[in-house]
């Protein structure tokens, strides 16, 4: 087990401005309420956000825009459009399910992510479309980037891809293109608002989508982006198609994303009886 990438630096360190400072330049709050909330906060012994609040100068969603800001944790209003709604854990979301994703993190981080190339690259698979496998891929793609961790989120469902649309992307260019020869690692996009996250779309669609991810342009390919970014999470089509067991053989873990009642079990079986990197399961109840 390598223990040896558990948290960055960044982490641990304490915020380095006020939640005020912060809300003032984002021109969120003007100096003189700044002053009327430190006076209250200095009055009543309150927390910054506790005394605006009271004040009815800021409300919850100001507070935790600053509060995202002074931890360096990268989160969306409620109200951006830049990416779809489904990506909960792109505005900060509480929900049960991003929570438990925040727990899978957490245990991919501390029982398996290593420097070593083998040890960053995670293939989400599913038995049957409709299982909500993408939607799983992006949230846990923005959580591992909300960490600090540099993340490229890689759409290899050349047939169904959704990645371009969750974070409302050109499609024009993207893995096909990639494994047709015609581009590189810069084609991944950066979302420079949601940390270190960048997303590679799954390009135009291929009349032959199984014999380009065969090639061996797929391994060169997933070899410099575990050289360039921390963490690789691979987006697979359904296992109704052979070509989600060939990219997960080439990633270093496989993690199976099931809705319930909706799959056999003995469909998901199948899949999992394939898979000899099979890291664990996440239950998609959203």
């Amino acid at each position: 087990m390598n223990m040896n990438r558990v948290h960055t630096v960044k982490d641990f360190l304490a915020p380095t401005r006020s939640l005020g400072a912060i809300l003032v330049d984002a021109g969120r709050l003007s100096q003189l309420q700044a002053g009327l909330v430190v006076q209250l906060q200095m009055d009543e012994g309150l927390r910054f956000g506790e005394a605006a609040r009271k004040l009815g100068i800021l409300d919850a969603e100001d507070i935790l825009f600053g509060l995202a800001r002074q931890f360096e944790y990268c989160s969306l209003a409620a109200d951006d459009t830049s990416v779809s709604p489904e990506v909960l854990a792109a505005f900060g979301s509480r929900h049960p399910l991003v929570d438990r994703l925040r727990d899978v993190r957490s245990q991919v981080l501390l029982h398996w992510m290593g420097s070593e190339p083998a040890r960053k690259s995670l293939a989400l698979v599913s038995t049957r479309r409709g299982e909500g496998k993408s939607f799983i891929a992006a949230n846990l793609a923005v959580l591992f980037a909300q960490l600090g961790q540099r993340t490229l989120l890689v759409d290899a469902d050349l047939i169904h891809p959704r990645q371009h649309q969750l974070f409302n992307l050109d499609n024009r260019t993207g893995l096909s293109s990639v494994l047709s020869g015609l581009a590189g690692l810069q084609a991944a996009v950066p979302i420079p608002r949601l940390g270190g996250l960048a997303v590679l779309t799954a390009g135009p669609t291929p009349p032959n989508p199984r014999e380009l991810l065969a090639r061996p342009l797929l391994v060169n390919f997933l070899g410099q982006a575990t050289q360039a970014f921390d963490i690789v999470l691979i987006d697979t089509p359904s296992a109704a198609l052979a070509d989600a067991q060939i990219i997960a053989a080439h990633a270093g873990a496989s993690i199976l994303v099931s809705r319930p009642n909706f799959a056999t079990l003995a469909e998901t079986a199948a899949l999992t009886s394939g898979l000899d990197n099979l890291l664990g399961a996440v239950v998609n109840e959203f």
